[in-house]
């Protein structure tokens, strides 16, 4: 009997996972979070809530977006890193997170980025445009150069956070245009926008899509746009190449993520939804009221893509001398 007992319990102990597992479903079971780890306004915000909500009908589950802001996007990307890979809790960044790898050690983090969090696809890219307050009196790129360099330490650059992309792409233009300055962090890309406005901060790397209409109304004036080649929506602001900085050029793009050990399966299926959002008309007006491109890869050739990413962010933090302590 007590033998007999105890194969009692082994079976239960075989079955009761095997019954909760099938309890639970084929996944999406119920509501996905997804993290944005910057607030409204924002580029990674914009494209994330222009994908969720289509991908939500596709998935037929909702897609509950959650802004959680500071310290450069890291508390929002460690909630995600830190959350159960089940593909319930997914988050939605700029490539800032390929940055902090470089300008935060994982002890300060509480999280590998490359290790905790994986890539499950890229949602778009969009331009970016070095902006000035018009009270400033810097008509173009070489009148905030030569007052720079006429006065080492002197001007100010606002960013969304230290290891944003809006930081990193203003150290760019630093060491490429061969002046120092003084970084001024804040918690969002508007607030930033609202430092830049307010004459308190020098410079500002903006999203086009934000920065567009202030250029439009006379309020900021257009530096140089840091892609290769001119947008469209702004014609006849040069490239930071044809403004007279050459390597100062500096992408933005955003992507969706998971954390670590999340099912393959969960992945690839994420992947593939997102890319028949990304080809569909709906998302294209979506994309061009907010100034976005969509960026399309499986989720293979996104891992080649951010491991890329994290050795070039790697090599510019050396060299802007922003190395974590």
């Amino acid at each position: 009997m007590r033998l007999q007992g105890l194969r009692w319990l082994c079976l239960a102990a075989c079955v009761l996972p095997l019954f909760a597992t099938a309890q639970e479903g084929p996944w999406p079971g119920k509501p996905i979070r997804i993290i944005v780890p910057f607030g409204r306004g924002s580029a990674a915000d914009g494209a994330g809530r222009a994908v969720a909500d289509l991908l939500a009908k596709s998935l037929g589950q909702p897609l509950v977006i959650e802004n959680r802001v500071g310290a450069g996007g890291t508390i929002g990307a460690g909630m995600v890193a830190k959350a159960a890979p089940d593909g319930y809790t997914l988050m939605i960044h700029s490539n800032s997170h390929t940055v902090t790898a470089s300008t935060y050690t994982t002890a300060q983090l509480g999280y590998d980025p490359m290790r905790d969090l994986v890539g499950v696809a890229p949602l778009a890219m969009t331009p970016s445009v070095f902006v000035t307050a018009t009270s400033k009196g810097f008509t173009n790129m070489q009148a905030l150069l030569d007052y720079a360099r006429a006065k080492p330490g002197a001007i100010n650059y606002a960013s969304a956070g230290i290891g944003s992309v809006t930081h990193l792409g203003a150290e760019r233009l630093k060491v490429a245009g061969k002046f120092t300055g003084t970084h001024i962090p804040t918690k969002s890309t508007p607030e930033a926008m609202t430092e830049v406005l307010s004459g308190r901060a020098d410079y500002f790397l903006s999203p086009i899509g934000l920065a567009a209409q202030h250029i439009k109304a006379g309020k900021l004036v257009a530096l140089g746009v840091s892609s290769t080649q001119r947008s469209a929506v702004l014609p006849n602001v040069p490239t930071t190449a044809e403004a007279g900085v050459a390597n100062a050029e500096y992408e933005t793009w955003m992507g969706m993520y998971a954390p670590a050990k999340t099912p393959r399966e969960i992945l690839e299926r994420l992947n593939r939804e997102t890319a028949k959002v990304l080809r569909s008309p709906e998302l294209a007006a979506r994309y061009e009221a907010i100034v976005m491109t969509p960026l399309i890869m499986s989720v293979d050739e996104f891992a080649a893509y951010l491991k890329k990413d994290f050795e070039l962010n790697a090599q510019l933090v050396r060299q802007a001398g922003l190395s974590p302590n």
